[in-house]
């Protein structure tokens, strides 16, 4: 492969550094691990990410957030339900088929410390990546009836909580944190757009 291999080497690069991050966090990753991880050599790592370890992350941040913002788009057209059934399926394969070695690399950014006085491009991307998930849930629940005050509380309420189980479910080494979350949230996306 060459430096010049074009937007599928990038791609690659990009999609391997944001499993690299959903495994062990962007502290504990270096660019030559994401680089080797993805197969690529260092140089054309460098080639396309010139800045270095933070710009491949904030595009590892964005890559993950586009993936799952794909993913509710498609299934929020059906309901907000429908939409939550996805993102719980997509966590759910996620843990299962890594053995619970992998989460959201979007968390793993969120939770590391940043430097004093500055925010990454990296935390700034999770944050931008949140606050998209949040808002396409929010739409489609005001979309089927839920006030809108309650649809954006329960919008955060949802990617927090699934967020948060998918770090329980790795710890735990079982998905049952998952299924508990599911119901109570099924339970309340109901509640909203039936009220």
């Amino acid at each position: 492969m060459t430096k010049s291999g074009g937007p599928q080497a990038r791609q690659r690069i990009v999609a391997g550094a944001a499993d690299m991050i959903s495994r062990r966090g962007l502290n504990a990753t270096s660019i030559r691990e994401m680089a080797k991880h993805a197969r690529a050599p260092l140089g054309s790592t460098y080639h396309y990410f010139p800045e270095g370890k933070q710009q491949l992350a904030t595009e590892a941040v964005r890559y993950a957030g586009e993936t799952v913002a794909r993913i509710l788009r498609e299934e929020l057209e059906a309901g907000p339900a429908a939409g939550l059934r996805a993102f719980l399926a997509l966590w759910r394969g996620i843990v299962i088929d890594t053995d619970f070695r992998a989460g959201c690399p979007v968390l793993a950014v969120s939770i590391e410390e940043p430097p004093p006085g500055e925010i990454p491009p990296a935390l700034a991307a999770a944050a931008a990546v949140f606050g998209d998930w949040e808002q396409l849930l929010a739409a489609s629940l005001r979309g089927h009836g839920a006030a809108p005050a309650q649809a954006e509380q329960l919008a955060t309420l949802v990617v927090a909580a699934v967020e948060g189980t998918v770090a329980m479910c790795r710890a735990k080494r079982s998905v049952q944190p998952l299924d508990h979350t599911a119901e109570q949230l099924q339970a309340l996306i109901a509640a909203a757009i039936e009220g």
